[in-house]
C-alpha cells in the first residue's frame, strides 16, 4: 500500500460513453468494493502497476491488487478475480475506471472505445480507393496527403476509375464484376478500419510539433551550458519517439499497400490494423498531459522553460532510453542511494525523494 500525493483521475477520465446496461460494467461480488467511496483503477504513474485508489482521511491510499486478492482472499478464477483482470486489461485504452463504469471494446468486441470523425473516415475511404485505381493503371505514384485526397473525392476523373476499379477487383476477387457491390461494401469496412489509423496520425502530429519545439528550445539555449545539458537529453529522446511512432505508421501503410490481396484477406487484415491502432492509441494516450504542456509552449528564453524540459524529460527517459543507457543510469543511481530517478528531475538538480512505501 503507497501513500499518493495526488488523487486518482477525475470521475469517467478515458472512458467510452455507454447507456446504463448496453455494455458489460466494472461491477464486484465482494462487499470490499461496494464500501467505497471515491475509489478508482488506474495505473501507478511511477510503477506503472494497477492499483485502487482510495480517500483515506484526507489523503489517497493506493492498493496493489496482489494486497487486496491476499486480504479478502480473492482467487483469480473467482468473478472478482476474474473482474480485476479485466481492469488490468482494461486500463490499456483508458486512464481510470470506477466500479460501475462500462468496460472498453477493445477488449470485449475488438472495436474501438473512441470516436471518429467524418473527416478521418472520408480520409481512409479515398486512401483505399486510391490505392485500387493504382492498381488498375499500374500508376506508382501514391498520394499520401490528406488533404489532397480528400480533394481528389470530388473529381469525376477519379470517381470513374473508382467505379471502373471496384469492377476489375470484384473480377480479380472470383465474385464477377457485376458483384462490384461487394468489393464496394469491402472497401468501406476496411477504411472504416484503417480511419483510426489516419485519427491516430493526426493525434501523432502534436509529438512531431512537440519535438520539434524541444529542438528550437535547445537551439535558443545554446550558450546556457546548464539548460542545454538537459536540453540535449531531451531532444535525442524526443527524435527517439517521434522515430518509434513513424516506424508504426509506415508499418501498417506497408502492410496494408497490396490492396487486392488485403480485400483477400480482410478479416485478417482487420486484426492486424486493430492491434496497430490499440498499440498506438495506448502510446499516445500517455502523451495527453505533456503535450497539453507543449501545446502552448512560447518559444522563448524564460524562467518555466528548464522545469518544463525536465518534465519532459521525466516523461521520455522510461519510455525511449535505450535499455543500456537506462540500465547504466540506475546503476549510477543505486550507488547514490537514488535509484529510479534521474538526476535533473528537480529544479536545484538534485534527486526528487522516493515516496513512502508500505507494505500490504
Amino acid at each position: 500500500m503507497s501513500d499518493e500525493a495526488t488523487p486518482p483521475p477525475a470521475k469517467k477520465s478515458g472512458v467510452p460513453d455507454a447507456s446504463p446496461g448496453s455494455d458489460p460494467r466494472v461491477v464486484f461480488e465482494s462487499a470490499f468494493f461496494k464500501k467505497l467511496e471515491d475509489a478508482c483503477f488506474h495505473k501507478a504513474e511511477q510503477s506503472g502497476e494497477v492499483v485502487l485508489t482510495v480517500r483515506f482521511a484526507k489523503n489517497y491510499v493506493s492498493l496493489p491488487f496482489r494486497g487486496i486478492k491476499r486480504e479478502f482472499k480473492i482467487a483469480d478464477d473467482s468473478p472478482d478475480g476474474q473482474m480485476l483482470e479485466q481492469v488490468t486489461k482494461a486500463l490499456k485504452y483508458v486512464k481510470g475506471l470506477r466500479v460501475g463504469d462500462p468496460l472498453p471494446k477493445e477488449i470485449l468486441t475488438r472495436e474501438a472505445s473512441w470516436q471518429l470523425s467524418d473527416r478521418h473516415l472520408k480520409i481512409a475511404y479515398q486512401r483505399v480507393s486510391v490505392q485500387l485505381v493504382n492498381w488498375l493503371t499500374g500508376d506508382q505514384d501514391v498520394v499520401t496527403d490528406p488533404d489532397e485526397l480528400l480533394q481528389l473525392a470530388d473529381d469525376p476523373q477519379i470517381k470513374k476509375a473508382v467505379n471502373r476499379a471496384f469492377g476489375e477487383a470484384a473480377e480479380q476477387l472470383g465474385l464477377g464484376r457485376d458483384h462490384k457491390e461487394e468489393v464496394i461494401h469491402h472497401v468501406e469496412t476496411l477504411a472504416r478500419e484503417l480511419a483510426y489509423i489516419e485519427a491516430l496520425r493526426d493525434r501523432f502530429r502534436r509529438v512531431r510539433k512537440m519535438e520539434e519545439n524541444i529542438q528550437a528550445l535547445r537551439r535558443l539555449y545554446g550558450r546556457e551550458r546548464s539548460v542545454l545539458e538537459i536540453a540535449d537529453q531531451v531532444a535525442r529522446l524526443g527524435e527517439r519517439a517521434v522515430a518509434d511512432f513513424t516506424s508504426a505508421f509506415l508499418e501498417v501503410d506497408a502492410q496494408t499497400g497490396e490492396i487486392l490481396s488485403v480485400l483477400r484477406n480482410l478479416d485478417s487484415q482487420i486484426a492486424y490494423i486493430r492491434d496497430t491502432r490499440d498499440d498506438i492509441y495506448a502510446k499516445l494516450m500517455a502523451w495527453d498531459d505533456v503535450l497539453a504542456e507543449w501545446d502552448k509552449v512560447e518559444l522563448k528564453i524564460s524562467p518555466d522553460k528548464p522545469d518544463l524540459l525536465r518534465r519532459a524529460y521525466q516523461f521520455l527517459a522510461p519510455r525511449y532510453m535505450l535499455v543500456k543507457e537506462w540500465v547504466l543510469m540506475t546503476r549510477l543511481q543505486m550507488d547514490s542511494g537514488t535509484a529510479g530517478v534521474s538526476q535533473i528531475g528537480q529544479k536545484d538538480g538534485k534527486p526528487k525523494k522516493p515516496n513512502n512505501v508500505m507494505r500490504w
